[in-house]
């Protein structure tokens, strides 16, 4: 190295070591330094830390091993460095207990380089710092033999006995409350990025594990988007459920209004609400759209227009999926049906493919009325294998119809369960191949979903008559053996989901 060359060099170190006061570094390899401190610093939620690594730029990446002693346990997901020459990757460490100090370690690699940080340890503030308490929570295993699924659980609160119960959080499968959002959501979802995905009612809303927002769209927004799109309605709310495609648009389900004149049973004028399905791009924009209104007949509701929001509730959708074929499936609570609409990835027609349910366009094995699903909640899809469907339906058995015509809630006592449906879209037939029968009348809210184990995870919402839940997983066998449950009290979980973690790509054990 000549003159000129060790000047420019011992210029750039006197750089670097001033830039990296507070660090200090050993060598390996090919000299190349390594930090060996980093720093752990308290957040604005009680409940995450953050965890600053310092690698040397773009090709790095650094993760966090944590939990309430040295054999840690968890870890966060591994974050890269994107830009610059050492630069700084912040990792929110998150899935930790109120008031409990946890061991944390982070780790490193760029190039050949592997390097692990020394153990350090940090201690998680209390929910009452925010205001806000945990409702009581207990866990039974009955059957000590039998493992959960692994992960956490996901909590939609609703309907709180008190206003500073949490009512958007996540628990272990201990019910230790780890990490929460101070709104209510209806609902909330992770998403592939590590954050969340929230609906607000008055907005939808991308959250990351502080409760920043990200990305927001209001109703404002999306009236202006629809107005300028050259659709003639407009909405009032977000309500029930949204989806996240592949593509990074959101599919928003909200509601709108429209007036009607003597409908049967309805003399005078009513004022009809109604669902409306958007598609939203990531700028804003709206690229497709759907009301009930244009496709469904307004003479049918089964379960009666009863009043909600202000106006006569109509169809009262609360559910979306995505289906392999790129259409879309929504569930219609107050017509028991669950419909399948030509959406095409944003290129359908909107048209109702198929009506899935009591009075729909599949013949149901048996021919049973009573095992139909009525009133439901929360259809997801299993799998899907040509024309075959496979979905886990929540039956709440609102008004469950009889096989002499008459329906449950007089004579006969109407029940909830948990389902699985076998469908084939081609021959339109139905088969129930799996039920449960927990001995509760939920007849509102509530989520079932199938578990990487193959068991069923259910929510009964309100059991008891008074705000209320119980999350069961059950086995997926004839005779459904409870692995876990958990009861909570003073507030209603409209939705219970089993989630790996609190980060993408990654699984949590108990």
């Amino acid at each position: 190295m000549n003159e000129k060359s060790r000047l420019g060099f011992s210029a750039y170190l006197g750089l670097f070591v001033t830039t990296m006061v507070g660090l200090t570094f050993t060598s390996c390899g090919n000299d190349i330094p390594r930090p060996s401190a980093v720093s752990v610093v308290a957040t604005q939620h009680p409940l995450v830390a953050e965890y600053d690594i310092t690698v040397p730029g773009t090709g790095g990446t650094a993760w966090v091993e944590f939990g309430t002693d040295t054999n840690y346990g968890r870890q966060t997901s591994v974050s890269p460095a994107t830009t610059g020459i050492w630069q700084t990757i912040k990792i929110l460490v998150a899935g930790m207990k109120p008031n409990t100090t946890y061991h944390m370690r982070g780790h490193a690699n760029w190039g050949n380089v592997v390097w692990v940080d020394q153990d350090r340890t940090f201690k998680t503030g209390t929910l009452s710092a925010a205001g806000l308490v945990a409702p009581p929570i207990v866990v039974t295993h009955p059957d000590p033999n039998l493992t959960p699924a692994a992960g956490v659980e996901l909590f939609d609160g609703l309907a709180p006995t008190a206003p500073n119960l949490v009512q958007s959080f996540v628990t272990d499968l201990e019910g230790n409350v780890i990490w929460y959002y101070p709104a209510s959501t209806f609902p909330i979802k992770p998403l592939q990025n590590g954050h969340f995905i929230a609906n607000l009612s008055t907005d939808l809303r991308e959250i990351d594990l502080l409760g920043n927002t990200i990305r927001d769209v209001s109703i404002a927004q999306l009236n202006q988007a629809l107005q300028a799109a050259g659709y003639s309605y407009s909405i009032t709310d977000f309500h029930h459920d949204f989806l996240v495609l592949p593509n990074g648009h959101w599919i928003g389900l909200a509601n709108t209004f429209k007036s009607f004149t003597d409908l049967p049973g309805y003399p005078g004028t009513a004022n009809v609400l109604g669902d409306v399905v958007v598609d939203i791009d990531p700028a804003g924009n709206v690229v497709w759209a759907w009301s009930g209104f244009d496709h469904l007949d307004i003479n049918r509701h089964p379960l009666g227009l009863l009043p909600f929001n202000g106006g006569a509730d109509w169809t009262h959708a609360n559910a979306l999926d995505y289906t392999a074929d790129g259409n879309l499936l929504l569930s219609m609570r107050n017509q028991s049906w669950v419909l399948k609409i030509d959406y095409e990835n944003g290129a359908g027609s909107g048209d109702i493919l198929w009506r899935l349910g009591y009075e729909g366009d599949f013949a149901l094995a048996g021919g049973d009325p009573r095992d139909w699903f009525y009133g439901q909640h929360n259809p997801n899809i299993i799998s899907t294998n040509g024309s075959q469907m496979t979905l886990s339906i929540w039956d709440n058995g609102n008004l469950r119809a009889q096989p002499d015509g008459t329906v449950c809630g007089n004579t006969v006592t109407c029940y909830s369960r948990p389902t699985i449906f076998q469908i084939d879209e081609t021959a339109k037939t139905a088969e129930l191949v799996w039920q449960d029968l927990p001995g509760f009348y939920s007849f509102w809210g509530g989520s079932v979903e199938a578990l990487k184990n193959s068991n069923v995870e259910f929510d009964l919402t309100d059991p008891f008559g008074t705000p209320a839940s119980r999350v069961l997983e059950v086995t997926n066998t004839a005779n459904p053996q409870t692995v876990w449950q958990l009861d909570i009290a003073g507030e209603n979980a409209y939705r219970a989901y089993r989630i790996p973690s609190l980060y993408p790509g990654v699984s949590w054990k108990q």
